[in-house]
């Protein structure tokens, strides 16, 4: 079994044929789906994703994209407080986008510091988002974790980054997930990079509808695609295709424990 740990089923692109999307997964051998909110404004869209199928599963959260815009800023208490719904098994996406900086980055710097505090509090994980934003990602997760260590814990999606952040990732307890991007011809210093990734600390996903991988480049991405970036990985670590699924779906369920 797979499991995509970070697609968007609520998205137009996927809700559109919302079942015929999680079935085509299905058949491919997804046997778990975390659809992820971008937005805190339509977290009841997202939640009601996940109610709907017994195997999606959900987050709550602010994308660094939208900080700015109306009612989309949170506290900590806020997302505490929503976070009780049993489909709810992390929160984010939340972090720091530099490249294409459509949000203050003080205000994104304030969003992702809400986000992890929460994390502290529920006990959830935290789907970071981070893109161009290396030393600042990993400096405000420092300090937020100081002195609270075993209590801030995540992942760091779609990994694009820098070797430096990854580094610095696992150093403090976070999982690395990798998407499609590690399929592409141009992506050698990204599969350097899941090459030295433990192997207990790796997740895949999608991120659909975007970044469908190779041989898909280009088209609308679903998570029934994830095969193929597992079996990107499975090559680059030098173990199976069954094995990587076996390992990052262990890996998921320890790091996203309120999913059954």
């Amino acid at each position: 079994m797979l499991i995509d740990s970070h697609c968007h089923l609520d998205f137009p692109a996927l809700a559109k044929d919302q079942q015929g999307v999680v079935e085509r997964a299905r058949a491919a051998g997804v046997g778990r789906f975390l659809t992820i909110s971008t937005h805190i404004t339509k977290a009841r869209q997202v939640i009601g994703v996940a109610e709907s199928y017994p195997d999606v599963f959900c987050t709550i959260g602010v994308h660094p994209h939208h900080v700015a815009e109306d009612g989309e800023q949170v506290t900590a208490a806020d997302l505490a407080a929503k976070a009780d719904h049993p489909k709810i098994a992390a929160l984010g996406e939340t972090g720091l986008d530099y490249f294409y900086d459509t949000a203050p980055r003080q205000r994104q710097q304030e969003s992702f510091r809400e986000h992890m505090r929460a994390c502290i509090a529920t006990g959830l994980p935290m789907i970071v988002h981070s893109r161009d934003a290396e030393e600042d990602t990993a400096s405000l997760i420092a300090e937020e974790r100081r002195g609270k260590e075993d209590k801030l814990h995540g992942v760091m999606h779609c990994f694009s980054s820098k070797r430096i952040l990854a580094e610095a990732a696992l150093a403090m307890g976070f999982y690395i997930s990798f998407s499609g991007i590690l399929t592409f011809k141009k992506s050698e210093e990204l599969r350097a990079i899941a090459r030295d990734v433990p192997l207990d600390r790796l997740l895949v996903e999608t991120d659909a509808p975007f970044l469908a991988p190779e041989p898909y480049r280009g088209k609308q991405n679903e998570p029934a695609f994830i095969v193929h970036t597992a079996a990107v990985l499975a090559q680059v670590k030098g173990v199976t295709t069954d094995q990587i699924a076996a390992i990052t779906t262990e890996n998921f369920y320890r790091l996203f424990t309120k999913v059954n």
